[in-house]
């Protein structure tokens, strides 16, 4: 069939499985959406700024594994489109972002909303592309979202001149399912050797842990991780992106480790002489000083990203493959092992292993998460927990960026992959409600809550509108204590107490604000209330309810390793141990 360039864009989204399109129409992109309109067969989700429709698509992805999608025009829409472009490429989320550009002819002139799409966006995506030819347009899409969801993921920009899309030029069309790229051929495979040396390694360990990021969330590692781990009996720690990946109920899960970590974690962390990374990069926020980092351990470092490995930490046994298939290949190497490597592997159990885990029963005794209850105001943890008994093992919980975000990641007890949707790398406030959007699209059925706070959630609280024209039942938990947070909290604590601009001199009535766009909004400021707000908001199905808590001004996030500290150098709630 002979098809336009903005024909083929809307036959080939509907021939890749796309289900929903984010997006915002402008004039670069009109050929597009006019076939898109015509087509009638990919859902498009009309956002109301161009940064949510990448947090939509990027929120989608990470609750589905599958690929998202966002379609922006050209000049301010690409620019603020940005910002959930350099999301998802810190956090390795597969993204394929179609921005409008201006005619072949007039690039770099200058031309009415013109921007450089491709230099702009260079630095914060896997790959990017620009289109001058409409015989190229459908090979291009194809390579687009091979690189995006393949190897490590991550976003891809194509960027299509207006003239490419001419309803007027027509050429034959074919879909093409898979594409070979001589330049890119992601490993997949670890070496044999590598991690036949770092099962040894593992099981001669006296105190081994397992440090696992978003790479085991990503590379869909989780079931295979669960049963390593519980056959060598390892104590296992996440990071931010990798919660879920482990029950966090389990007794061999330590928490969250690094900067507001939990206290057994990051001892565990300093104290440990073998440390198995699966799946994550060794952030700052992880590591902490560099040269206090897991002093006295050998490390085996497992990614799919060759870059990834000894980028920051040197690492001793590195194997470069797909997550699930070399935890596949350790568990094969085990259940094949000789009877001395059993013997070995059972010594560790009965001796070291013993005494390691009771060395980690002693730090848990700290009860590091511990906080005063006894406050007439309420505090933040307290909303978490009670967010966490009422939901099901199914709500899918996203979050902006802060102390909430924290909270969040402590108090709540993640017991699946890909329910924790936050900005981990970038950071990024105002992710929170656009991401639950596309978490809400992608599972109509499943609660979807987002955590948030006061500054985080104005930063696109307009895509209100977007729930309540799609009907999305989101509900929206604003942790309120009328500072930014987390910027207050650092000034507390190293720049004596001054509170430069921190503070939301003019906050809107949120309650009203929601009604305004036609949802529920409540508001809550009695602790005795806060389990009976939850419940009722929950009630409402078919409703996208805002509750607005206020919560204690001044609580701050502890466990804390300050900048320059040790895993062992945490700083704890100073009136921990009278609660």
């Amino acid at each position: 069939m002979e098809l336009s360039g903005g024909e083929i864009i809307a036959q080939f989204l509907h021939d890749e499985g796309v289900e929903y399109l984010f997006g915002y129409p402008g004039g670069a992109v009109l050929h597009i959406y006019d076939a898109l309109l015509r087509a009638d067969k990919t859902k498009h989700i009309l956002v109301r700024h161009e940064q949510a429709a990448t947090h939509a698509a990027d929120g989608y992805a990470r609750s589905t594994g599958k690929t998202g999608v966002a379609l922006v025009t050209s000049g301010p829409g690409m620019t603020n489109a940005v910002t959930g472009i350099a999301t998802a490429y810190l956090d390795s989320i597969p993204l394929v972002v179609l921005t409008g550009q201006v005619p072949t002819g007039v690039i770099g002139s200058d031309a009415f909303q013109e921007v450089d799409s491709v230099g702009i966006s260079r630095p914060c995506v896997k790959h990017n592309f620009l289109v001058k030819d409409i015989n190229d347009l459908a090979e291009t899409l194809t390579k687009a979202f091979y690189v995006a969801s393949s190897g490590r993921p991550g976003p891809v920009v194509v960027d299509i001149p207006k003239d490419v899309t001419d309803p007027n030029i027509k050429i034959p069309y074919t879909y093409q399912q898979s594409i070979e790229m001589r330049s890119y051929n992601p490993v997949t495979k670890g070496h044999p050797f590598q991690i036949k040396k770092a099962l040894e390694l593992m099981l001669q360990a006296k105190k081994p842990v397992f440090y696992t990021g978003g790479g085991v969330v990503l590379g869909n590692a989780s079931e295979t991780l669960r049963t390593l781990v519980k056959t060598l009996n390892f104590p296992i720690t996440s990071t931010l992106m990798g919660l879920g990946a482990y029950p966090s109920s389990d007794e061999q899960f330590l928490g969250m480790l690094g900067m507001h970590g939990t206290y057994e974690a990051n001892m565990a962390m300093h104290d440990t002489d073998v440390l198995i990374a699966v799946g994550a990069r060794f952030d700052d926020r992880v590591t902490g000083h560099l040269e206090h980092f897991c002093p006295t351990a050998k490390i085996i470092h497992i990614d799919i990203d060759p870059s990834s490995i000894s980028k920051t930490v040197q690492v001793d046994v590195p194997i470069v493959g797909d997550v699930d298939d070399v935890l596949t290949s350790m568990l094969e190497l085990l259940k094949d092992s000789d009877s001395s490597g059993k013997r070995k592997m059972q010594a560790n159990d009965s001796a070291a292993m013993k005494d390691w885990w009771k060395q980690i029963k002693q730090w848990r005794k700290k009860n590091c998460l511990r906080y005063n209850k006894k406050t007439k105001t309420i505090k933040p943890q307290y909303v978490i927990e009670k967010l966490n008994e009422i939901t099901d093992d199914d709500a899918y919980i996203t979050s902006d960026v802060g102390q909430h975000q924290m909270f969040a990641a402590q108090y709540y007890k993640f017991e699946e992959p890909r329910h924790w949707i936050n900005s981990g790398g970038l950071g990024t406030m105002g992710f929170g409600l656009p991401a639950a959007m596309g978490v809400q699209l992608a599972h109509l059925d499943k609660t979807v809550a987002c955590v948030t706070g006061e500054g985080s959630i104005q930063m696109n609280i307009q895509e209100l509108a977007t729930c309540m024209q799609y009907q999305l039942p989101i509900k929206i938990i604003n942790l309120n204590n009328r500072y930014l947070g987390m910027v207050r909290q650092w000034q507390e604590f190293f720049y004596e107490g001054r509170y430069a601009m921190s503070y939301m001199d003019s906050i809107p009535d949120f309650v009203k604000l929601a009604e305004s766009y036609g949802h529920v909004g409540m508001q809550v400021d009695k602790t005795n209330d806060v389990e009976d707000a939850l419940k009722e908001a929950f009630a409402m199905k078919d409703k996208l309810v805002f509750i607005d808590f206020i919560t204690n001004r001044e609580e701050n996030v502890y466990p804390m390793i300050a900048a320059g500290k040790g895993h062992h150098e945490m700083e704890l709630a100073p009136d921990s141990e009278l609660v």
